[in-house]
């Protein structure tokens, strides 16, 4: 398909237009429990049409379809709830009592414990500590086989990897398709929504909600969802950094900031379970910092209960991003404000107390939020207020997650079939791209003003702030390339090949001895660095080499055994990411590739024998 076959003229600006303030829709449902009255409002949108809707998709022959009303069935009686075994708790974690809190009671005044109050094994009354490791375990398991008790429900607890330190990480897979295996979640046709919580171990509170949405998926109010849906739960993604309670994994590293290299085995795993599962929606559970910086540099405390963004990176497609904004961050932003939960986009500020610039999430190709956009899933991120505050307002921190996430999955089944399109649109038309075209190499925010509300730390009043903000909403191109028809790798580049096939990239082995023409990299100046983000350094981050590079047209001998990267493919842009060597996040800077030799971009379509990898 072509430019001119799109439903509608596109625009290049990433900045969506402001929503319109939805009215409070107020129910009052009768003979229910405090659970079902957060819930069954989200049920019951499943069956209107509540979003500001993307032009219709086109028809695989071309003609234009309305977009279904969807009607779901009532929800089935709840099945007993999985029995919680007490354990003996661990060292608390942080304040947990009012009078520890790192504000006044105004302040804590302001997030009122919700009507609804959640129990899993580590929101126990009187517990010290948050879910152990060994209690999601058994936790998905009698979940699994309660789910499996339920006539064509198909449930399985999937062993997706281990952590440095050798704990089991762990996949719970709920689905009517015909098994539990990626093949028959594909054959369902159904959308796979993938929910990931706690890659940084000190933000507890995406894990606990997990653990409530599994149990309402399998045996409560959002199992309604399934008959639509695939759901793929990892409750914890970092088990070593939760023991530790700190934000990076044993190693050190920050592994939200490995999606692209897939240096942790915490992030292979992940990667290993997109490239397999293939979710149509990726939802990222994090917690934002409450007070620490923003009381040093701007005397307050942090406002929100939820920071939302989606992905905002280079070469992300323009219908995904409608996607994510209108199909699901708008109806997020109602269903919190129907709980009474306020919301902002997502920010953060630098560890540099004379930078007073606020942020939004970074634009490099290297978290999970920006990865997954890359690989053509609506990709979001929620963060609660829960980072230095322990156990603190951990009811209402979950609340806002359950919330969140039983939004976007009523979302996704409410748009189930404009989904089943959306995304191999996506995917056609980034593989038609190849050998043409201008694709941005490196992107970078707009600095504007903005006023920000935050929280007095002894009033509790609103404070508002003039700030610069850094805006990932709209992009400024720093670098861009033509696309080339694809990427030729020396055969030493094994450690690449490795990593790009892992994401799922198709790469072919040059079999005979053949010439292209193309581009080599010539370096015109280099010097050593670290990788940044909007914080400041990246925790634990190696020596990236920086450098520039002029481009020279020439041919290039491939030998039996080099590889051969078609850009022809819908990962086409995570391999720009890749192997663009002059960004911080590529694998050339961070020594995946140890030379500008190693590669080179295929500028014509090459007439090469080759051969798929094992």
């Amino acid at each position: 398909m072509t430019k001119t076959d799109l439903p509608l003229r596109m625009t290049r600006s990433l900045s969506p237009p402001e929503p319109s303030r939805p009215s409070p829709l107020v129910l009052r449902p009768r003979g229910t429990g405090p659970r079902a009255v957060v819930l069954l409002p989200l049920l019951l949108a499943l069956a209107a049409c509540s979003s500001v809707p993307l032009p219709p998709w086109p028809s695989p022959t071309g003609t234009v379809t309305a977009p279904p009303r969807v009607v779901v069935a009532p929800a089935p009686a709840p099945i007993p709830g999985v029995v919680v075994q007490p354990v003996p708790d661990r060292p608390a974690m942080g304040p947990s009592p009012a009078s520890a809190a790192p504000y006044s009671a105004a302040v804590a005044a302001r997030f009122p414990v919700p009507s609804v109050i959640y129990n899993t094994p580590g929101l126990q009354e009187g517990r010290g500590s948050f879910t152990s490791n060994a209690e999601i375990q058994t936790w998905l398991r009698e979940l699994s086989t309660v789910a499996s008790r339920s006539p064509g429900l198909k449930a399985a607890v999937l062993p997706i990897g281990q952590s440095q330190r050798g704990e089991t990480l762990e996949a719970l897979v709920l689905t009517r398709a015909a098994g539990t295996d990626a093949a028959a979640i594909a054959a369902s046709a159904r959308p796979t929504v993938l929910l990931i919580g706690q890659q940084h171990g000190d933000e507890p509170a995406g894990t606990e909600a997990l653990l409530v949405v599994a149990r309402e998926l399998t045996q409560g109010l959002l199992r309604p969802v399934l008959d639509r849906v695939n759901v793929i739960i990892v409750p914890r993604a970092n088990p070593d950094g939760s023991m530790d309670n700190k934000r990076v994994t044993t190693g050190g590293l920050d592994m939200n900031r490995d999606h692209l290299l897939l240096n942790t085995p915490e992030a292979q795993a992940l990667a290993r379970l997109a490239r397999d599962y293939h979710p149509t929606v990726v939802v990222d559970a994090h917690e934002y910092t409450v007070v620490g910086r923003f009381l040093q540099k701007f005397g307050t405390v942090q406002k929100y209960d939820a920071l939302l963004q989606y992905a905002t990176t280079a070469n992300i497609p323009e219908f995904l991003t409608k996607a994510s904004e209108e199909w699901y961050r708008r109806p997020l932003v109602a269903a919190l404000k129907r709980q009474g939960l306020s919301t902002e986009w997502y920010y953060t500020t630098s560890t540099d107390l004379a930078d007073k610039t606020i942020s939004m999430g970074g634009t490099q190709p290297d978290t999970g939020r920006n990865v997954s956009g890359l690989k053509n899933a609506v990709s979001l991120l929620i963060e609660t207020r829960g980072v230095g505050i322990g156990r603190l307002h951990i009811q209402r921190r979950v609340h806002t997650h359950v919330t969140a996430i039983s939004s976007v999955l009523t979302s996704t089944a409410q748009r189930a079939s404009e989904l089943g399109q959306l995304q191999p649109y996506v995917e056609k038309e980034m593989s038609a791209l190849a050998c043409k075209e201008e694709a941005v190499v490196e992107a970078g925010p707009t600095l504007t003003q903005q006023e920000l509300v935050m929280l007095d730390p002894v009033t509790g009043a609103d404070k508002a702030l003039k700030v610069q903000w850094n805006s990932a909403l709209t992009l400024r191109k720093i670098k861009t390339r033509v696309r080339p028809c694809g990427y030729w790798l020396s055969a030493g580049s094994r450690t690449a090949v490795e990593r790009l096939r892992l994401h799922g990239v198709q790469v072919l082995r040059v079999a005979e001895p053949a010439s292209m023409l193309g581009d080599l990299y010539r370096e015109t100046a280099s010097s050593a660095g670290v990788r940044q983000d909007v914080r400041g350094s990246i925790a634990d981050a190696a020596q990236i080499v920086k450098v520039d590079v002029a481009l020279v047209r020439g041919v290039i001998d491939a030998p039996s055994g080099s590889y051969y990267v078609p850009m022809n493919q819908p990962l086409a842009n995570l391999v720009i990411a890749a192997l663009e060597p002059d960004t911080q996040s590529s694998f050339f800077a961070n020594r995946l590739l140890d030379s500008l030799s190693s590669t080179a971009r295929v500028m014509s379509e090459p007439t090469l024998r080759t051969e798929e990898l094992p």
